[in-house]
């Protein structure tokens, strides 16, 4: 025998787990487990959220360069009709637009935005007051390449639907006027 008859008996009684013991640890075990694949689960639900904003990003990334692309086309074949000098600013233009930097994007998004925010608090007609000392103007959250494409995109459509307002605003105040002359006559 390798064991003193004492040391045995510590052994044999370490060794010895009631059926108590034995059921805690396996519920011990299942929780660690359960708990293990609750964190899985929440990571694999973030993961696949994830993906469908990349996808749909992808998608509105292939939009717009489906957009550019046409526009393209459309400048190119109106360029032809256009006076000289007319070429050469639209020219100009196109490789301006080229040159476009990711934070110059993120700048003119920006200030269109806060132009946009602008004139909606006026057409509101909220009076704006003054921030109580300590607290500064909230700032806008920094924008990607992609979602500043959708963006754009979106700050464009309404910008030519502001645009469109505008000028029925003003044909309407020329009518307007128009008629007051012919009153006036």
């Amino acid at each position: 025998m390798l064991f003193p008859t004492g040391s045995h008996r510590f052994f044999s009684s370490q060794l010895k787990f009631t059926t108590s013991d034995s059921c805690d640890r396996i519920k011990d075990e299942f929780q660690f487990l359960q708990a293990q694949y609750h964190s899985l689960k929440l990571e694999c639900d973030k993961l696949a959220s994830e993906k469908s904003e990349m996808q749909r990003h992808y998608i509105m990334v292939s939009h717009a360069a489906e957009i550019v692309k046409r526009l393209n086309g459309i400048c190119a074949q109106v360029l032809p009709y256009l006076s000289q000098e007319h070429q050469q600013q639209v020219l100009a233009a196109i490789e301006r637009a080229k040159q476009v930097t990711p934070p110059e994007m993120n700048s003119i998004i920006r200030q269109q935005l806060q132009a946009h925010q602008l004139s909606q608090l006026q057409g509101l007609a909220l009076p704006m007051t003054p921030l109580p000392l300590g607290l500064s103007q909230p700032t806008l959250p920094a924008v990607t390449t992609s979602s500043g494409l959708f963006s754009l995109s979106s700050l464009l459509a309404s910008q030519a639907q502001l645009a469109k307002e505008e000028k029925a605003s003003r044909d309407g105040v020329d009518s307007h006027r128009e008629e007051d002359g012919d009153k006036s006559d």
